[in-house]
């Protein structure tokens, strides 16, 4: 329940108000209206700050964390595999509300596009009173700590390379059981993450696989879930072996 509400004008205006125990950080709101059971907090809404958009510098994408994502799909400026996750993550109703920086911030542990991003070792920029520095998303799905206290203004991935991913599903539009997206840098370095195999979307190396400890839940078992990664990481893999850029 939203007990005050409050839309700063300026990026320092913004930290001083998340500074209160209760602010509750809101851009598209998807997360803060499908969540009534909310203890009562502040809303500091960041739609008045500068924070939307999309460019590159030929080679680095830099996306504004207030960007929505159907403006991720309909951007020629991001990969089409990305485009695709961002397609996956949500419907069009949805997706023409949510902002990248929200759907980072919710950390939903099934999310496509959250494992798109950690494939093209996506980085936030975060601003806090008096200091703007940078994170791997790694770091931050793994210590949600780091947010407390911060506004994310941005998210840089590269812009060029190689990327593919592939799922399996009980159907073409439910949550993946596991799915794998893999990007391949113009030096050879090839990054694979990974949904369904943890509690989050994680970085697997391939030749880790047989150590993963999946969930279990209805879908499917531990090993069920391992034998899809395996399957599924190859498929990938060869794919961006000699593919073209994506």
């Amino acid at each position: 329940m939203i007990t005050q509400y409050h839309r700063p004008l300026t990026l320092d205006e913004a930290i001083a108000l998340i500074a209160r125990p209760d602010a509750v950080i809101i851009a598209g709101g998807t997360s803060v209206n499908a969540d009534p059971g909310r203890k009562p907090g502040t809303a500091v809404d960041l739609q008045a700050l500068d924070l939307a958009g999309i460019d590159t510098d030929g080679e680095s994408i830099r996306i504004g964390s207030t960007t929505r994502l159907q403006d991720l799909v309909d951007s020629p400026l991001v990969p089409a595999t990305l485009r695709d996750l961002v397609r996956r993550e949500a419907p069009n109703t949805i997706r023409n509300a949510a902002t990248i920086g929200g759907t980072i911030g919710t950390a939903d542990p099934e999310s496509e596009l959250l494992a798109g991003l950690l494939a093209f070792e996506a980085t936030l920029t975060l601003a806090r009173a008096g200091s703007t520095t940078e994170h791997a998303l790694d770091e931050i799905l793994e210590d949600p700590a780091l947010l407390n206290g911060a506004i994310m203004t941005s998210v840089s991935i590269p812009s060029n390379g190689v990327a593919a991913a592939d799922r399996t599903g009980r159907t073409p539009m439910d949550r993946p059981i596991v799915m794998v997206v893999a990007h391949r840098s113009p030096d050879g370095t090839v990054r694979m993450a990974m949904t369904g195999v943890s509690t989050r979307p994680i970085i697997v190396e391939p030749d880790q696989i047989a150590t993963l400890d999946p969930p279990s839940d209805f879908r499917g078992s531990p090993d069920y879930r391992k034998s899809l990664a395996g399957v599924l990481s190859g498929r990938v893999l060869a794919t961006i072996t000699g593919g073209e850029p994506t």
